[in-house]
């Protein structure tokens, strides 16, 4: 496991144990070959997928089978918040999640929570939460902000799991200028022009040639990191479909009946990841681990 992932806590320099799962997982182990190598492999790719979605996998579990009514009195917005808190609160003293990695996740929160404060006001009324709760701020459930949480607890936990490597990042510096302009332009588009469109093509520019390594059992695979960008937000959308149909929040085109989400929103997810994945690479001190070419 890459050292500046595993060393974190205060001053980046205690060793946390993650759990006596996660080390079987990690652990070097020999398999047969050919289809039974392959079979292998993809029963731990699996697993370690299943496993670094544990926050956001616990969370949408909660909120789709939350009744609508909220639960022992309690309103369903509020009771998703305070079960936000106790998985967070359970993972941290079960050392399934590192102080740094809380803080990353806090970061997540505050960052997706004034976004929806932006979009659910009167001005722009891109969505609304409909339901009542007594935990929220600004017409928005504290608990939304844990939704954006989940998806950097998935990077961050993955990361470490697969034992991610970049190469051919583009210099970090460019990351984070883009990874602004995304976050900017969700608010600016309803004032000015949507620059989504741009912005994707300068993400696709940016990260041509950047690849994700990361092993699923005992050898090093690959992947184009903007088909992973593409992937993970298309299951976000898929997941903000079944939210939508839950009434969790509503779109106004969907105030009478359901409706799709717009496939549009794909795009936005995605973009939102790449974010999101610039803030992980930051936070979690893995820059080690992000190969960027010398200039030439």
């Amino acid at each position: 496991m890459n050292q500046a992932i595993a060393d974190t806590g205060a001053g980046g320099s205690t060793k946390v144990g993650l759990g006596r799962f996660d080390a079987w997982l990690m652990r070097p182990r020999t398999v047969g070959r050919g289809l039974h190598h392959r079979g292998v492999e993809f029963l731990f790719f699996g697993i370690k997928e299943a496993r670094a979605c544990l926050f956001a996998g616990l969370f949408f579990l909660a909120v789709f089978a939350m009744p609508h009514g909220g639960i022992l009195g309690i309103p369903r917005y509020d009771a998703l918040l305070l079960f936000a808190l106790l998985v967070q609160g359970w993972m941290l003293w079960t050392k399934l999640e590192t102080f740094d990695e809380f803080k990353a996740i806090c970061l997540f929160h505050l960052v997706g929570f004034a976004m929806e404060v932006f979009k659910t006001s009167a001005g722009v009324h891109a969505w609304s939460y409909p339901g009542p709760g007594y935990t929220k701020l600004f017409g928005v459930p504290l608990f939304s902000g844990f939704m954006y949480a989940a998806v950097g607890s998935y990077i961050i936990q993955a990361w470490r799991l697969f034992d991610l490597r970049i190469r051919h990042h583009p210099p970090y510096w460019m990351a984070v200028l883009v990874a602004i302009a995304i976050y900017a332009n969700f608010f600016t588009h309803h004032w000015i022009a949507d620059l989504r469109w741009y912005l994707a093509a300068l993400v696709f520019g940016l990260y041509a040639r950047t690849t994700v390594l990361f092993r699923p059992l005992d050898r090093d695979r690959r992947m184009p990191l903007l088909l992973a960008f593409a992937l993970i937000g298309f299951f976000l959308w898929l997941a903000e479909n079944i939210a939508t149909f839950y009434g969790i929040w509503r779109y106004p085109n969907q105030m009478g009946a359901w409706a799709q989400v717009h496939w549009g929103k794909w795009s936005s997810w995605s973009l939102l990841v790449i974010m999101t994945f610039t803030i992980v690479a930051g936070l979690k001190q893995v820059k080690a681990t992000i190969h960027v070419p010398d200039a030439t």
